[in-house]
């Protein structure tokens, strides 16, 4: 969906890098702004009216608090300014939710049920504005002074719908003055099909065989299960890696370099490691917006850890609007704190592979709280994962088919490919090599985007 759609590959994006580059510098801003906004609203036109009113109330936000000459004064626009980004965020994004909870109540059963429409990206451009904000309170950027720069960060459509969160004091230089070379150019390409073939020729092929297994997991049986929800821990990995990638690649086509999202988290030997490889600008963005102003590790143990459980509470609450989500959140914190305070030690203490293992079995674990629509199925598939009776062992005739692509999978998701590659990279004839491969996986993923109507879009809720 979106990047890797035939549309977007073949019309919008070679318009916008070629008009991009012809056009003189001091216009590029205007018409990438125009870009960003035809690409939002192709999809969603009404949604589009959402991001201008964003834009517009964090520019003189901005400005406001800029020209405040008290501290109290800042600091009251910036609450301002907050409350209504995450007030546009919690009407669109969790009102179904905690409406349909409230109707669960039998004082509120006759609430009528709230069905709104998820503008796509809306948690990636608001958590970019709030971190705007606040960064201008700390003094950590000046307030823009540009609507048409500001609006571009907010609206910047490689990383608009599946990030990374970017922050504008990383990308106000680059939105002021960037150089678009050849050699950026060319490894955004690279970067991009790469990205692309991670979604397309790998994501896609793993979300199928996990919906044929969460479809009827007690038909799976136990190694179906795992290998359902194993194929979902690489789906995630390839789907939402993929479409960093391809954010990467298509900034720095157009002059930008942003954040590396995903570090290989999977080679990690603790729930901590993982969480410091996967997702990165979002671990990053609540370290620094939640955990350290609530006071960090500075507080005292309690206060720690009563502060990594609201942290966690949010990530999981971020990423969906579904008390499953919620639990997610809990079950990462919970974890994180025991590995803290009680089992870091020990752990590092094991062999490299026990500690492999440990942390890919919690991690497989917690995507099925995640994948689930709901608690209770989430508990229902679990059950048949660890369940130890004869009649749900059976599953493997319906998982050799997929053996090939999980070594292709799990190959892909470490670094081992890339290490491998950076080693022959410098023989004569690897530049012409790396040129047809990425050639081949263009091919290869547009003749998969024509012939089959499977491309879904994971990061859909947020």
């Amino acid at each position: 969906m979106v990047f890797s759609s035939l549309p977007f590959l073949f019309l919008f994006l070679t318009v916008v890098l070629l008009v991009s580059h012809i056009l003189p510098f001091r216009f590029r801003n205007f018409f990438l702004l125009l870009a960003n906004l035809v690409f939002y609203a192709y999809g969603e036109p009404v949604y589009v009216l959402i991001m201008i009113g964003s834009i517009l109330v964090n520019f003189f936000a901005g400005l406001l608090m800029d020209k405040q000459t008290t501290q109290g004064r800042r600091r009251a626009v910036l609450i301002v300014g907050i409350v209504l980004n995450l007030a546009a965020l919690g009407v669109f994004k969790y009102a179904g939710l905690f409406v349909d909870t409230l109707r669960g109540i039998p004082a509120f059963s006759s609430l009528p049920a709230v069905e709104i429409a998820l503008p796509i990206g809306i948690s990636f451009y608001t958590f970019q504005a709030v971190s705007y904000l606040i960064d201008v309170y700390w003094d950590d950027c000046e307030a823009s002074h540009s609507f048409v720069n500001f609006a571009c960060y907010i609206s910047l459509f490689p990383q608009l719908i599946a990030g990374p969160i970017v922050r504008y004091r990383d990308v106000n230089d680059q939105l002021v003055s960037r150089k678009e070379t050849p050699t950026m150019f060319n490894s955004g390409v690279r970067l991009f099909v790469v990205g692309m073939a991670k979604k397309v020729l790998l994501a896609n092929q793993f979300g199928m065989l996990w919906d044929a297994m969460s479809a009827d997991p007690a038909a799976a049986g136990v190694i179906g299960a795992w290998a359902g929800a194993c194929a979902y821990t690489l789906q995630i990995y390839f789907d939402f890696a993929g479409y960093s990638d391809m954010a990467r690649g298509l900034g720095r086509m157009l002059g930008f370099e942003f954040c590396i999202n995903f570090n290989y988290p999977y080679i990690s030997k603790s729930v901590t490691e993982f969480w410091r490889r996967w997702h990165i600008s979002l671990s990053s963005w609540f370290r620094d917006y939640v955990y350290i102003p609530l006071g960090g590790n500075r507080c005292g143990k309690v206060r720690q850890c009563v502060n990594i459980l609201v942290v966690w509470a949010l990530t999981g609450f971020w990423h969906g609007a579904g008390w499953n989500f919620l639990f997610w959140g809990f079950y990462y914190g919970v974890l994180l704190l025991i590995e803290k305070l009680i089992l870091g030690r020990f752990l590092r203490r094991l062999p490299a592979a026990v500690q492999h293992i440990y942390t890919l079995v919690i991690v497989v674990i917690g995507w099925v709280f995640f994948a689930s629509p709901d608690l209770s199925t989430a508990l229902a598939y679990l059950q048949v994962m660890f369940s130890l009776s004869p009649g749900t062992m059976g599953g493997l005739d319906l998982v050799m088919p997929w053996l090939g692509m999980a070594v292709i999978g799990v190959v892909g998701s470490t670094p081992l490919a890339m290490t491998l590659w950076e080693k022959l990279r410098n023989r004569k004839l690897m530049p012409l090599a790396e040129s047809v491969l990425c050639l081949a996986a263009l091919l290869l993923c547009t003749a998969s985007l024509v012939s089959d109507s499977y491309n879904p879009f994971l990061y859909f809720r947020f």
